[in-house]
Formats: C-alpha cells, structure tokens, sequence
C-alpha cells in the first residue's frame, strides 16, 4: 500500500490485490432534521439516471473496528432507529458508492449484487446496539446509523446519512464493508474507512448539534489508523455542500471477482 499512484491509475492483479491487502488467497473484501424525508429524489428508483460505469480506483483495507454488527437492516436511509423510530440529528449526508469488478488485464466492470454496509457514530460520537468498551454508553438494542444497500447493474448503490460525529482517540470516519455472496453462503469481503478533510469538518461542526459536544481533539493526521501506510489520504471522501445538506461519492475497485 507504499505504491506511488493517481486516484485513477489502472494496475495489473499482482498489484491491486497486494494494494488491497488482501492477497490471492485471503478475502476480498436540513440540520437536526427531526423526520426523515427523501432528499434523494431517485434514492426509492435505484440508480440515478444516466450513472456511468465506477473507475477502477484501488482503496487499502483498513480495520473492520470493534463496532459492525450485521442487523440485515436493509435500507437506503440509515439515519432513522427501528426500535424506536426516532431520528438521528445532524447535517444530512448522501452517499453514492460505486464498486468495480478489476480484471486480470487491470480493466473494470460494474459489479452487480455487492452488499455494501456501512456504520457510524452519531453526532455526539456514540454508536448504536453496543456497549462502548470505554464505559461511555450502552445502546444494546437500537440500530441507529446502520444499514446495507445492494449494487445495481451500475456497480452503485446510494444510502442517506447524516455528517458523522467524533469520539475520543479517532479522527472523523465511517466505516464500510463490501460483502459477495454465493447463495446463501457469503463469500468475498473488503472492509475499509471513509475519511473527510480536516478543513471541512472543522466548518460542519461549527454548528449545531456537532458544536455542543465542544471542539474534537484528533485530527486526521494523529489518527494512528488513518496513517497507516499512508492509506488514509486515499479513503478521503469528496464531499461538497448543497442545499439538501452534502453529498459524497466514492469509487473502489475490487480484485479476485469473478
């Protein structure tokens, strides 16, 4: 994961999967909103129209953490709690990921039928149905901030969540898991972060609800996860402003799918 490389570089297999940490044998892979609304008009219709192919973007695998669940919590938007229906606050923030099936010439295709999860911690940096190992919560039962969307014959799937939060010792993340099944048997796996520019975040937590929980003391660059192997600066997602709140998008391309 040392290789000097543009985002968009097409590399062979040998250097994909060793860019991928996975090996040939090892696995893949408005604010305070109180309802939640569908601010993604084409969100409930699949993919927005006119969605090209994803590129081959090759991303580093990073720490699963010790915060995934897998709730089989089927949606597009994850800001809502099925326990109890209410709704988390924050920036609304819509994602589109487009995953990419990298051949043995270095080429790529849309992968179709990939389970995308992701996770995250609210505002205020607490996640939901576990018991925080540093004694700051217990929110066994809820399942706020969690969910999977599956690709469509783009490779892309789109979920709504809110701007992510901080806690103490880590930077601003959320955390993804790409997951293939065979049937019912779930095959291949990739599993990484998404990072955000120090800068930005430093503008969304100026408001509320972020400014209550008072200034975050890790920035990326003393995130000892986020600097390893220099692989964080290439899980940075792009991510800009709108009246709906903000959206990112971000391309990764997998190795090893047949």
């Amino acid at each position: 994961m040392t290789a000097k490389r543009t985002s968009h570089h097409l590399f062979n297999r040998r250097e994909t999967l060793r860019l991928l940490g996975i090996g040939g044998t090892a696995a893949l892979v408005g604010w305070a909103d109180k309802r939640p609304v569908n601010i993604w008009p084409d969100l409930a219709r699949g993919s927005i129209a006119g969605a090209i192919p994803p590129a081959c973007v090759v991303r580093p695998a990073q720490t699963e953490g010790p915060y995934f669940i897998d709730e089989k919590l089927n949606r597009a938007d994850i800001r809502t709690d099925p326990s109890n229906n209410s709704v988390k606050e924050g920036l609304p923030l819509r994602l589109k990921i487009n995953v990419a099936r990298v051949d043995d010439r270095g080429s790529c295709s849309p992968l179709r039928g990939a389970f995308v999860d992701i996770w995250q911690c609210d505002a205020l940096g607490v996640y939901s149905d576990v018991k925080d190992l540093g004694g700051r919560f217990d929110t066994r039962g809820q399942k706020f901030l969690r969910g999977y969307q599956v690709t469509d014959n783009s490779g892309s799937v789109e979920l709504v969540t809110i701007y992510p939060g901080w806690y103490p010792g880590r930077t601003v993340h959320i955390h993804f898991k790409i997951r293939l099944f065979e049937g019912s048997q779930r095959g291949r796996e990739f599993t990484s972060q998404l990072y955000f520019d120090d800068s930005f975040t430093d503008q969304i937590y100026a408001k509320a609800p972020y400014n209550a929980k008072g200034g975050r003391r890790m920035k990326n660059d003393g995130d000892s996860i986020f600097r390893q192997q220099n692989s964080g600066e290439k899980l940075i997602l792009d991510v800009t402003r709108d009246r709906q709140g903000c959206f990112g998008r971000f391309d990764i391309g997998l190795a090893g799918v047949s």
